[in-house]
């Protein structure tokens, strides 16, 4: 037994634990006799017996047919043993062991379809001939098919015999009276349509070999390139076939004894590009400089059944390579959509092919000549290829490696190692009845994911090569830095030179928004919300009997019956503005009810007032009582039913505004959700009672949130979500997952549009008592280590669940969603005060957010206009960021207080992603900046667009030239009035902390003291008086418009037309 081998083609030990499965060898057999019966003219030639010799062990990796039908018959490999079946028997040659083993077979055949085993058992030195003869003799025996005059033997001509055995047979068989027919494309046809263990295997390689691609090769190229090691493509090939070999070490729980190789793994690098299956690692260094490419293909198999990834990295990629790979992406997509049962296989190819004569017909010659192959126990599966010719029907259970590329692709680079290029995309695709299976998705071949960028100054590498390229020779660029002829570009000289390019683009963009039709979205301020039509009661005969004339709450009619002059009068609890008691010295209560009514701050516009605009409304009335009991029953009942009334009008004005889902289709039985258990999620339910933690499970096309309540559920769709992050703890108490949605939902009766679930990795409350605890105490120690383990595995929990949800969210159905959770960058995080509490704002690779302390802060980067870095400047120990939107109707977002410390980092992280910042010593009111731009953004695009933010060009200006001071200075002809009112706008423009206080002041009615204005001017007064008024005014204004000019607004349009003086930007 120690040549036969299982099913991942590794020979057994000594002991053998390994036995057949009976179930799965009577299925297949069945299979085998029915397609032999009824395909017999076609595709097995017409002939009446079988013959299969399977050639002895070799080292290396080989797909033949005859290991395969060993495999999908009996499930393991019996080298050096011949299987002849005929319509009524079953003749095996070999060994005594593999004979042994083979035994149990007999009866399982004899019932599946009513065949005989036949046992030839060859002795350690017999040659076997006596054996073949007898084997012969059974097949001359058999009837004769289609009237020939010899039985005709099917074999497989292309395996040629190897083996003294199998030497002899071949002799022996070529030399008997038969004829042959090749019965390949019977084998290749029985083995097409996989039953669902032979796709459990495949979909398990293929788990393997997407996991080595993601785990293991990707980071490992990563750490190369960024640490610019040597590293040679065969040592990668070495070092990725032992990650494959060995499960464990990417953390894959399949056993090491069943996985294999189905090919080394290849690394092409340095324009040596062979994008055939058969290509090989040579033992160059990884080529990783700029516009370099770089493809990687793995190969994996699992109880020998073969899975197939392939990706292409860009290093710096010009426009044709991201053009091409692009392309490309778009061509296997659609080649991978057309894999339908019931497509002809063709059509797989042609889509593919259409998509190139379309987007880049001019990269149509370089396609490869196929869209892959069949791919199951064999490699590559005869019969099957992906073709423009192959008119085979695909069928449910079809498995197809979908390898597509461009080859021999050139660019315009000086490098000859980059001139030359290719790529090359491959995945595993199950064929579905209504949309194919990629089951190699957890490895992403998007743009973002593939395309690396380790060199960030492109476009400022042009300028100093024409000067290195002058003096003839070749510029030397360093990753890290850009170098001239003889001195380094500082990265503020780099980072100032990106943003005056990102300024030019930045207004373009914006002119080209505003002269399209305003600035984004429309105005989410809300309406003010109205009450409904308030009927306490339809008629008098309504109203509840009173039985003494005293205050009642009736719950039911939500009323308050009130007795004035001897006759109870209601009113709905929705007209009662206030409610409140006092007791005064004689031991007399009072109670005083305040209503609602016209014309009172903040209830203009109530649709009840308007309708009965004649109408005498009660603004107010007090009742006396001496049972204090009573008032305070009374004052508590009103305020509760108010309560009630009010949340219940408020929730369903919030639902009137809602956005319908879809519903959420819960997954089959069969495919159990991906849950995460014991959450608690913000914002909570409503209600008080004890709140209690819940699950999450991903189904179909949503996540469900719910709670041993059977009303605490909450649905989030997976269309619905714009925004989703995985935050573990590390210096916080809670890991999180949270959701930004585009639409708002209900949670309880809240609505918003971010939903966060979490679990508190230890207790935030700690026992307080005793002395101080030794730090070598062993049972501070162990509570150490118990709450680090405790968070390790609440961090580890959440991550399997991502990285499921991740692996989902990859199949094509979801594609259109482009959905995969983000983790905030931390290295790049800084403190700041976006509301009211201080926190760690962080960034994402699309965001900036805070998920902690609550109100969340998501802004999506892509959203951002620009950002104002305010109250920078030398001495300041904080500094505020104000970001600007797209939709100049949405109010900016103002971080206060961040440190000072950070405003490199912060700088650095806006350049690398392309926002353009500006900066100002003085906070900005943006609420008249942004309304003078929308109300005439002509005159804000000629005046420059945002530039009247560049405090540079301002400081500039007014210390170049005096004239561009003189320019702003209120001409002498205005009137004393017109000046005032000028000067009011420049100081509006720069915000005053006292601002929403003195807004929130505005209705007051009570008299107020002597403006800073008017004090300002009585000021004035007393300064002509003494003869020093010309200094003091001209100074005065010197100071405003210097102010005024550092952080100006672009100037309304006056009513004639002309325009106002302004300085010019350089």
């Amino acid at each position: 037994m120690a040549n036969v081998k299982p099913a991942t083609t590794k020979p057994l030990g000594n002991a053998n634990p390994y036995a057949i499965n009976l179930d799965n060898f009577s299925k297949r057999l069945k299979m085998l006799y029915s397609h032999w019966n009824q395909f017999g003219s076609d595709l097995w030639g017409d002939c009446s017996a079988i013959a299969v010799a399977t050639p002895p062990v070799s080292e290396d990796l080989r797909y033949l047919k005859s290991s395969a039908l060993n495999i999908w018959l009996v499930g393991y490999e019996f080298p050096e043993t011949i299987m002849v079946f005929l319509k009524k028997q079953i003749h095996l040659l070999c060994s005594q062991k593999k004979a042994s083993l083979l035994e149990v077979v007999k009866k399982s055949a004899k019932e599946a379809v009513g065949v005989e085993v036949v046992m030839h058992v060859k002795a350690k030195n017999d040659d076997g001939t006596g054996l073949m003869d007898k084997i012969f003799g059974a097949i001359n025996d058999q009837p004769k098919s289609g009237g020939r005059d010899a039985p005709v033997v099917g074999h497989i001509s292309r395996e040629a015999p190897e083996g003294k055995l199998l030497e002899t047979w071949d002799e022996k068989l070529k030399n008997a009276s038969f004829e042959f027919s090749d019965v390949t494309n019977g084998f290749a046809d029985l083995f097409a349509v996989k039953d669902d263990t032979e796709l459990t295997n495949i979909k398990k390689a293929a788990f393997l070999s997407s996991s080595v691609m993601k785990q293991f090769v990707v980071p490992k190229l990563e750490k190369v390139i960024d640490e610019e090691k040597k590293i040679s493509h065969s040592t990668l090939m070495d070092d990725t076939e032992k990650a494959i070999l060995e499960p464990s070490r990417i953390k894959v729980k399949l056993k090491a004894e069943n996985v294999d190789i189905c090919y080394p793994p290849i690394f092409q690098s340095g324009g040596e590009f062979d994008l055939k299956p058969s290509a090989s690692s040579n033992d160059e260094n990884l080529y990783y400089d700029s516009t370099s490419v770089i493809i990687c293909a793995i190969g994996s198999r699992y109880n020998s059944y073969c899975s197939n990834v392939a990706r292409t990295f860009l290093i710096d990629a010009n426009a044709m390579q991201s053009k091409a790979y692009e392309v490309l992406l778009k061509a296997h997509e659609a080649a991978i959509g057309a894999l339908k049962s019931g497509n002809k296989v063709s059509a797989v190819y042609s889509a593919a092919v259409s998509v190139v004569e379309k987007d880049a017909p001019e990269l149509a010659a370089n396609l490869t000549r196929t869209a892959g192959t069949g791919i199951g126990l064999e490699f590559r599966e005869s019969g099957l290829s992906l073709n423009a010719k192959n008119d085979r029907v695909l069928k449910q259970g079809m498995v197809f490696n979908v390898s597509l590329g461009f080859q021999n692709l050139q660019t315009e680079t000086k490098n000859p190692k980059t001139k030359k290029f290719s790529v090359l995309l491959a995945d595993t695709v199950i064929v579905g009845q209504k949309a194919p299976d990629v089951i190699t998705a957890k490895s992403s071949k998007a743009v973002k994911d593939v395309a690396y960028s380790f060199n960030e100054d492109d476009e400022e590498e042009e300028r100093p090569k024409v000067k290195t390229e002058d003096k003839g020779g070749e510029p030397i660029l360093s990753k890290a830095t850009l170098r001239s002829d003889h001195q380094e570009m500082s990265k503020e000289e780099l980072r100032r030179q990106h943003q005056a390019e990102l300024a030019r683009q930045k207004n373009e963009e914006t002119a080209r928004r505003l002269a399209g039709g305003g600035s984004g979205a429309s105005d989410n301020r809300g309406a003010v919300k109205t009450i409904g039509d308030l009927v306490a009661y339809k008629n008098v005969n309504d109203l509840t009997p009173p039985r003494d004339l005293m205050i009642l709450v009736d719950q039911r009619n939500e009323a308050i019956l009130l007795p004035v002059y001897g006759t109870m009068v209601p009113f709905h609890v929705a007209t009662v503005k206030s409610v409140s008691s006092q007791q005064d010295s004689n031991r007399s209560c009072y109670i005083r009810i305040i209503f609602n009514v016209p014309g009172t701050p903040f209830s203009p516009h109530d649709s009840n007032t308007l309708k009965f605009q004649g109408s005498i409304y009660l603004k107010e009335i007090s009742f006396r009582s001496k049972d204090s009991r009573h008032i305070s029953e009374v004052v508590q009942q009103i305020k509760t039913l108010r309560r009630q009334v009010t949340s219940r009008e408020s929730e369903r004005a919030e639902r009137a505004t809602l956005v319908t889902q879809e519903k959420l289709q819960l997954s089959s039985a069969k495919f159990k959700p991906i849950k995460l258990y014991d959450l608690w999620i913000r914002p909570p339910f409503g209600g008080r009672g004890r709140k209690l933690t819940g699950s999450l499970e991903a189904h179909t096309n949503g996540f469900r949130y719910s709670t041993s309540r059977p009303d605490e559920r909450v649905d989030v769709m997976f269309g619905n979500i714009k925004h989703a992050f995985f935050q573990p703890a590390e210096r916080e108490m809670i890991t999180l997952l949270h959701f930004h949605l585009h639409n708002h939902i209900m949670v309880g009766n809240k609505k918003t549009k971010d939903v966060q679930f979490y679990i508190e990795v230890m207790d935030v409350v700690q026992t307080l008592g005793g002395g101080k605890r030794s730090a070598y105490d062993p049972d501070e120690i162990e509570e150490e280590q118990r709450e680090k383990d405790r968070k390790n595995k609440i961090n580890m929990d959440f991550q399997n669940f991502v990285n499921r949800v991740n692996d989902m969210w990859g199949q094509p159905q979801f594609k259109a969603f482009d959905l995969e959770f983000d983790q905030p960058l931390r290295e790049l995080g800084f403190h700041g005060v976006p509301h009211k509490a201080s926190a760690f704002i962080v960034p994402t690779s699309t965001c900036l957010v805070e998920l902690i302390e609550t109100p969340f802060v998501v802004i999506t980067l892509s959203e951002i206009e620009i950002v104002n870095l305010e109250r920078v400047g030398l001495g300041q120990k904080n500094f505020d960021m104000t970001i600007v939107f797209k939709d100049f109707k949405r109010d900016v977002l103002r971080i206060d207080s961040i440190p000072s410390s950070s405003l490199d980092g912060i700088k650095e992280w806006l350049d690398t992603t392309d926002l353009k910042y500006y900066e100002s010593r003085l906070n900005l009111n943006w609420r008249p900046i942004l309304k003078t731009i929308t109300e005439d953004p002509e005159k804000f695009i000629e005046d420059g667009g945002w530039e009247f933010l560049n405090m540079e060009a301002s400081d500039s200006d007014s210390e170049n030239s005096q004239e561009s001071d003189q320019g702003y200075e209120p001409s002498d002809v205005q009137s004393e009035s017109v000046s005032d009112e000028e000067d009011d706008d420049s100081e509006s423009l720069v915000e005053s902390e006292d601002d929403e206080e003195e807004d929130d002041d505005e209705d007051s009615e009570e008299d107020k003291g002597k403006t800073w204005e008017e004090l300002e001017r009585e000021a004035t007064y007393a300064d002509r008086e003494k003869g020093d008024d010309s200094d003091s005014e001209e100074e005065r204004k010197r100071r405003k418009m210097k102010a005024f000019g550092k952080a100006r607004v672009p100037d309304k349009r006056k009513p004639s037309g002309s325009l106002p003086k302004r300085t010019k930007l350089r």
